[in-house]
């Protein structure tokens, strides 16, 4: 064989292992399946004193994690059947997570705060 000849068969050879004809016999294509990633629910208390965003819909079943920066937050959810328990205190450099595991609308506001309010609906 000429070395043109070995060049030409090692990129043929090549060229069926990267179109999925690797094997002797293969006929199925290598398929990758992936996990998409979590459902992220996250609502922040922003030092601009706004909850960020002032609406969530999740799902029932879901985890919200209500993220404190540098300043001084909590949440105190209005009182309706399903709601998970308030964040009281003073909250910040933190987060702390809330499961919604009734379907409804679930206001909430910051206590120290007053005009920072927020809601969370789930499906």
């Amino acid at each position: 064989m000429t070395a043109r000849t070995l060049v030409l068969l090692a990129a043929t050879c090549f060229a069926a292992n990267a179109c999925g004809g690797g094997g002797y016999g293969s006929t199925a294509p290598t398929t990758m399946t992936t996990t998409p990633p979590p459902v992220a629910d996250h609502v922040d208390a922003t030092a601009s004193l706004a909850f960020t965003p002032a609406t969530l819909t999740t799902q029932v079943g879901h985890s919200v994690t209500f993220a404190f920066g540098s300043v001084g937050h909590n949440i105190f959810f209005d009182a309706v059947s399903g709601v998970p328990s308030n964040i009281p205190g003073v909250n910040s450099n933190t987060s702390v997570q809330r499961t919604f595991d009734t379907p409804g609308t679930y206001t909430y506001s910051c206590h120290i705060h007053p005009f920072m309010q927020g809601k969370v609906v789930v499906n």
